[in-house]
């Protein structure tokens, strides 16, 4: 079975976006055969293939034309889309043909549950499905009696991944980003919508980020030394964890003070400052052999080390683990740097 996924119609990178260190972008292309030309759709294919580090959806009615789209860009696996209960046996012929997943579409769930065996009788294991509704009240009652069938009832047939097409649910564009944040939610695998701009786009790449990070895995930095505002051998020295957002805000507010510095992000398992402090992750010790292993004795000629305000038990540990250093304590908040940093002297 693929991985399921959250996708829309078009990608550009100019539609990436940052938060909390990940980069937040459409995952994937869905190239709809309108002319019925096989030529000029396997040319497209190709050219997205081209691109690179983007994956496709193709769509076509007519198995010719999904066949030279599929044998064109078969090395990114694209999804075919559609076995119906007419084209079953030839979509799946050519699934392992080109090994692509397929896409399964009925006319509701009892059509769809008797097409995606006929698929896995087939040899088809990778599929995802559409139960053909366009209305937003059918559509989600259907996402939702497949997620409770296939999880709670343990029917097989209906335990795929499903693909929602928001961009046929609304000819409204105000519409159609909220039709998709409710099936992000309730329970579309992928969701295609007819086109994007980066207001409607980056609200719901965040709310896929805020539902389906894993909270047991918290989003991290990668440890090791920072440089910020272009710091010289006389710029101070930082400490902070590795959880995403206490770098992001610790690194804003250095570059809001306009002060050049060096922030070494110790690596606690993606906690927080005081999380990490209270589970015995950030302590004076650890703190102090990972920065004399740092090699940021090679960029700064002093010895002074600012930590955290909340972490200030810990100055007299880090002074004992750091013979010769000063160990300052910061402001506990981030926002009070800047002022800390205009003021601090080597």
């Amino acid at each position: 079975m693929i991985r399921s996924m959250t996708g829309f119609a078009s990608v550009s990178r100019e539609d990436d976006a940052g938060r909390v260190g990940v980069t937040l972008r459409a995952n994937l292309v869905a190239l709809k055969s309108e002319t019925g030309d096989a030529a000029k759709f396997a040319a497209l294919a190709a050219k997205i293939k081209a691109a690179g580090d983007v994956n496709i959806i193709l769509i076509s009615d007519n198995v010719e034309i999904l066949a030279a789209g599929a044998r064109a860009c078969a090395e990114i696996k694209p999804l075919l889309y559609a076995a119906t209960k007419e084209n079953a046996e030839a979509v799946a012929t050519l699934a392992k043909e080109v090994n692509c997943p397929v896409a399964a579409k009925a006319n509701g769930l009892e059509e769809l549950a008797a097409l995606t065996q006929r698929l896995n009788a087939a040899g088809i294991k990778e599929i995802v499905i559409d139960p053909g509704s366009r209305g937003v009240r059918k559509a989600l009652e259907d996402q939702v009696i497949i997620r409770s069938a296939a999880l709670n009832k343990k029917f097989r047939a209906l335990g795929y991944p499903t693909i929602v097409f928001a961009s046929e649910m609304t000819n409204d564009p105000m519409k159609e980003p909220l039709i998709a944040a409710m099936f992000i939610a309730k329970y579309g695998g992928i969701i295609v919508m007819s086109d994007f701009k980066g207001e409607s786009l980056f609200p719901l790449l965040v709310a896929r980020l805020n539902l389906y990070t894993d909270p047991q895995r918290p989003l991290a930095t990668k440890q090791g030394i920072y440089e910020i505002n272009n710091p010289d051998e006389n710029s101070p020295l930082m400490v902070t964890s590795n959880f995403s957002l206490t770098y992001f805000i610790v690194s804003g507010e250095i570059e809001n003070s306009k002060m050049p510095g060096y922030l070494y992000v110790k690596d606690t398992e993606g906690l927080s400052v005081v999380t990490s402090w209270a589970a015995g992750k950030f302590s004076g010790d650890i703190i102090g052999q990972a920065i004399l292993k740092s090699g940021i004795t090679d960029k700064i000629k002093h010895r002074k080390l600012i930590i955290p305000g909340y972490i200030a038990a810990e100055k007299t540990a880090l002074e004992e683990e750091m013979p010769g250093w000063e160990i300052q304590v910061g402001p506990k908040e981030a926002a009070n740097l800047p002022a800390f940093l205009r003021a601090w002297k080597p």
